[in-house]
């Protein structure tokens, strides 16, 4: 899929993922948002998958660690045909399979349960690893919110990565300086991020995140050592008045404000 048609898809999900949102009455809508160019171009440009085949065993693996984001994840999937688009409609009610954590038992082209932030990319070293080890040719990949980099855990994960040489890793750090309740640099200021990386023996590209161009040449992009991507984006992007304010962290908007935020989002349709 081409560079305008990604970005047009991106839209798209945006206001289904608006809508359910608001018809739901929960979720993390200013994250979501920040995301979603990156995951439109992992399921229509790069990920090698098969809807029909969820399992099969030549797939690349895709790890969404900042579960709380599963809405953006769900429309996706819906949009590449994972699940019926219908579907979607049911997110957050009685006995949906489509929670606000994303469930690898319940959701076809989900790899792994995550939410607890912090165990996404360990889980993606071990797929990655396991790929070294078979002989498989898949590639893995794992999105990890800026604030989840304060995890311990992580940093652990990405010394192993180098130390394995892993070039069959990438993980993209969403970097949209806030998390629940704070910006990132009030809470514990990790920026700049690459030199951090880099310092691991990781291979680093730095690139707008909401601009499909540039997430596009980063995921594309092969390097002999496991690549890292900072994606600066802001938080609540395409809707004015959620874009870079951390209330909408996992704020839900009202009637009027729904509105607004549809009326801005179709306009750019």
């Amino acid at each position: 899929m081409d560079i305008a048609k990604l970005e047009r898809l991106a839209r798209e999900i945006r206001l289904r993922d608006l809508k359910a949102v608001f018809d739901a009455g929960a979720g993390h809508i200013g994250g979501e948002m920040s995301v979603i160019d990156i995951l439109t171009a992992l399921y229509f440009r790069v990920l090698k998958v098969w809807p029909e085949q969820p399992k099969h065993p030549e797939r690349d693996r895709f790890v969404l660690s900042k579960g709380h984001t599963a809405c953006a994840l769900y429309v996706t999937l819906a949009k590449k045909g994972f699940i019926p688009e219908e579907e979607i409609a049911t997110f957050l009610k009685p006995h949906s399979r489509l929670n606000g954590h994303p469930n690898c038992n319940k959701v076809p082209g989900v790899e792994t349960n995550t939410g607890p932030l912090g165990h996404g990319l360990p889980v993606a070293v071990g797929m990655a690893k396991a790929a070294k080890l078979s002989g498989a040719s898949y590639r893995t990949y794992v999105v990890t919110g800026d604030g989840e980099m304060q995890e311990g855990s992580n940093w652990e994960a990405i010394m192993a990565a180098a130390q394995f040489k892993l070039d069959n890793l990438t993980l993209i750090i969403d970097h949209n300086r806030f998390q629940q309740g704070a910006s990132l640099s009030d809470t514990n200021a990790l920026a700049p991020l690459r030199p951090k990386l880099e310092a691991f023996g990781w291979e680093v590209t730095e690139i707008n995140g909401n601009e499909m161009k540039e997430v596009v040449s980063a995921l594309e992009h092969r390097t002999s050592r496991p690549h890292g991507i900072v994606a600066h984006t802001n938080k609540g992007h395409g809707i004015s008045f959620m874009q870079d304010r951390v209330d909408w962290h996992h704020k839900v908007p009202s009637k009027e404000q729904y509105e607004v935020a549809v009326a801005e989002l179709s306009e750019a349709l």
